[in-house]
């Protein structure tokens, strides 16, 4: 017999004597370990890397099992972000927020519903063959109104003991999507990239000064209409340069920049152009 071959046995052995469910209900509902397993994105077939985690994390389990404990593991499927809007976008060919509004929010809501366990008899398969034990039949669902109730209950909580305050934090974001987006999301596809951006560097008219300018880099050239102020480092050395008969005044830092040969007039902090008019 090979070793596959082997296998198999010991699993059709197990599941045809229950050995798992045994395994649970002959340890005392007083003697508990709760192990939490974060389920999978229900949106492809498992991977090398799945397999990897769910073998480490059937370890412990088995462990505590052998050491007299009741250990309850129960399958289960993370049905809400992205993932799961992208393979629903790409099969009704949109392209935009603006087209899932048109066809409308709740049908759209719909349709990811009904696709959140299109690959769930793979996964079943694949977890059965290799040998993690855990309740696969009676999973959970992040889309569950239970167990979304249950979030809200603890977030209810949490909000009541003083533990949820508002703040500000800087997010990744899809402008395709329109939406903030996880580190998460962004490493499991590894769409995040360096690109290359248009730029362009703006003079400002200084104020009681002739052909006097002071420069400034953006990458949001649009926003310029409505500019209004400057921001000044008041530590930074700040050079005013002479060029074609112009002065313009920058970091000294950012000298190089310019890609030109200039004579420099003076040298001063930025504490000294706080203030200066344009």
């Amino acid at each position: 017999m090979s070793r596959s071959d082997k296998e198999k046995e010991i699993v059709e052995f197990w599941e045809n004597n229950k050995t798992f469910e045994k395994s649970v209900d002959s340890r005392p509902l007083n003697k508990q370990y709760v192990f939490y397993d974060g389920p999978p994105f229900a949106t492809g077939l498992p991977h090398y890397g799945h397999i990897l985690g769910l073998t480490s994390k059937d370890v412990f389990p088995r462990f505590w099992t052998m050491k007299g404990f009741r250990v309850e593991r129960k399958w289960g499927w993370d049905c809400h972000g992205l993932p799961i809007e992208n393979i629903v976008e790409k099969d009704l060919n949109i392209q935009n927020k603006k087209q899932i509004e048109e066809m409308g929010v709740d049908k759209f809501n719909e349709t990811c519903r009904s696709k959140v366990l299109f690959f769930a008899d793979e996964w079943k398969k694949t977890v059965k063959r290799m040998g993690k034990w855990i309740d696969f039949d009676n999973s959970y669902k992040t889309m569950d109104d239970t167990y979304m109730e249950s979030v809200w209950h603890i977030f209810k909580r949490l909000y009541d003991e003083g533990y949820i305050y508002e703040g500000k934090k800087v997010l990744l974001y899809c402008p395709r999507c329109q939406t903030p987006l996880s580190n998460s999301e962004i490493a499991m596809d590894n769409s995040y990239k360096d690109v290359t951006e248009k730029s362009l560097t703006a003079k400002f008219k200084v104020k009681g000064e002739d052909k006097t300018y002071l420069l400034a880099w953006t990458t949001t050239p649009w926003t310029l209409i409505g500019n209004v102020a400057l921001a000044i480092n008041p530590e930074l050395v700040y050079a005013k340069v002479e060029l074609n008969g112009e002065y313009l005044i920058l970091a000294k830092d950012r000298i190089s920049s310019l890609k030109y040969d200039v004579d420099i007039i003076s040298e001063m902090k930025g504490e000294k152009l706080l203030g200066l008019e344009y």
